[in-house]
């Protein structure tokens, strides 16, 4: 299967592009390249992504940090017990000539930072997502269209910690990724100390327009791709179903639901992009399993035995292969 010329100058393009991003982003933020390319390959892809870590890991400094490389306007919601929908998507005021003026909400950025979505409760966290699935929102039977590119990176605290509210799956599940964010090294941690601690005035500087952005997008949908990694990529999830035939004994025994069709979507999308930024013009299988955990984390529901076995969903995707 070949690509025209176009197309390959375009992904060269975009390598190069996203090399010059991480070595902006890396002047402020130390280490969590593995995150950074996750982001990367969230936001080129089209798709949303939620980021799962403790607070002061620099989640909220990571996205700024990107938003400003791809000259984006970055919006950071603060998601709190009392946030209202109207808040987040802007609200209908009467203006000193009485008449109805609409006053747009921090939804209409580029890149929102939801921050701690879990902390917000489940009428405004409906609200984000619907605007993320339709691109609009509708106030007052009026319908408005949300800036383009629009994504949509949510932070969330883990489940254990008191004062949250889950997302539920179904609403999960119009996240692209759910990425972990893990501590840092000892070597990343004391730089970040020091980093942090003395003057530091380096700049971000802009790598891409609003316009080479969509383009890149376009390109990625156009990518090559064979009739044998599509069919790996679904029959990968159809396994994680405990009532479809040919599925793994311990997917019966470890899994309640299993992921739906817009897994495999996002595992084509994410293993399109993946080879992207290994010089690659097509994906393969490698590329696909090397996404799916990302995918399919918070797609797959445990039940009662995998929690007091202590079985991981990780494990349980690894076992898949």
């Amino acid at each position: 299967m070949e690509s025209n010329h176009a197309d390959i100058q375009s992904i060269e393009n975009l390598v190069r592009s996203c090399d010059n991003i991480k070595k902006e982003v890396s002047k402020v933020i130390v280490g969590q390249k593995n995150v950074i390319e996750k982001l990367l390959m969230t936001i080129f892809s089209g798709g949303h992504a939620v980021l799962i870590g403790v607070p002061g890991l620099a989640k909220t400094l990571l996205v700024n940090s990107i938003s400003q490389t791809l000259g984006l306007q970055f919006n950071r919601i603060q998601f709190t017990p009392d946030l209202m929908p109207s808040d987040i998507m802007g609200a209908e005021i009467i203006d000193n000539e009485r008449n109805f003026k609409f006053v747009k909400g921090p939804l209409f950025g580029n890149i929102i930072l939801a921050d701690e979505i879990n902390r917000t409760p489940p009428k405004t966290q409906s609200a984000l997502l619907e605007a993320m699935q339709e691109k609009s929102v509708t106030v007052s039977g009026k319908t408005y269209n949300l800036n383009a590119p629009f994504f949509v990176l949510a932070t969330q605290n883990p489940i254990e910690q008191e004062g949250t509210y889950p997302l539920p799956e179904a609403q999960l599940d119009r996240f692209m990724f759910s990425i972990v964010i893990d501590y840092p090294s000892l070597d990343d941690e004391l730089q970040i100390v020091k980093k942090t601690t003395t003057i530091n005035h380096k700049e971000i500087h802009k790598v891409l327009t609003f316009d080479e952005i969509l383009n890149f997008q376009k390109s990625l949908l156009g990518m090559p791709i064979t009739n044998t990694v599509y069919s790996y990529a679904v029959e990968l999830v159809r396994k994680t179903r405990p009532n479809t035939e040919n599925c793994p004994e311990y997917i019966k025994k470890f899994i309640d639901f299993g992921a739906g069709p817009r897994a495999s979507q996002y595992l084509i999308l994410g293993s399109k992009m993946h080879a992207v930024l290994r010089g690659k013009y097509s994906p393969d299988i490698e590329d696909v399993r090397a996404v799916s955990e990302d995918v399919l984390r918070h797609r797959l529901v445990k039940n009662y035995k995998a929690e007091a076995e202590g079985v991981t969903i990780e494990k349980i995707i690894q076992n898949l292969f």
